[in-house]
Parts: C-alpha cells; structure tokens; sequence
C-alpha cells in the first residue's frame, strides 16, 4: 500500500467538520484507504490551529509543520500558486507544499497524488514518497 501524506491549509477558526469531510472525500474520490495516511502537515503558523490538530489526533497522527522557506523549496512542483496564501503565509501554497514536504522529509523523494482541493476555507492535497 502507498504512504500517503495529507496537506492542509485552512482559514483561521476553519471547523473540525469541514476537514474531516475534504478528506474524507478526497480519499473516497479516489478509491485510497484511510490507513494508507502515515502523516498530515500543514505551515507553521497554522500548526496550533485547533481542527486541524483535532484532525490529525481522530487520525492517530501528529500534525506536523514546516515553515515558509522548507515549503518553498517545492514550488515548482505546485498546480496552482495563490498570492493570497503568499500574502498570509510566506509560500505560494499551503497544502500541496506541507504534503511534499512530509513526504520528502520520510521518504526522500515526493510527488503529489492529489492536487490542491479546495473546500470552503479549507485546501487540501496528497503527496507520497516512493
């Protein structure tokens, strides 16, 4: 089974619900299981956002972050890059950046599986490793 590592971006105050339903989706969507998640991560200054820590603990995970210069070493490989996360964040996206970045982090090697979704003020994107 592939590793898949979730990305995640999210307004601040974003509900628990609305997350657990985009990734839900996502993973029915594309026929995945749930156990294939090893890890979900998102940028730092979102790391204490409450959803998305609740996500990552229904999951059995520890949200993992990476701040703005470790998520922009992968903008090349971005579908979509996005002035307004930019703006807010320091990297020209949230989501697909923190999946490659966990999976390179654990594997070495990253490619996304799933593009950046958009769910209300939620974004969400897959990555693996190998």
């Amino acid at each position: 089974m592939t590793a898949l590592y979730i990305g995640l971006g999210c307004r601040r105050g974003c509900p628990l619900e609305t997350l657990e339903s985009a990734l839900r989706q996502a993973l029915q969507d594309h026929g995945l299981a749930p156990s294939a998640i090893c890890g979900i991560a998102t940028v730092t200054s979102r790391a204490n956002e409450p959803a998305l820590v609740q996500l990552a603990e229904r999951h059995g995970l520890q949200l993992q972050h990476f701040d703005a210069p470790a998520l922009e070493r992968f903008e090349a490989q971005l579908s979509h890059r996005s002035a307004v996360a930019h703006l807010h964040t320091g990297c020209w996206g949230v989501a697909e950046s923190a999946a490659l970045a966990l999976a390179w982090q654990v594997e070495g090697q990253a490619s996304l599986v799933l593009t950046r979704q958009v769910h209300g003020p939620a974004t969400l994107a897959m990555a693996r490793g190998r």
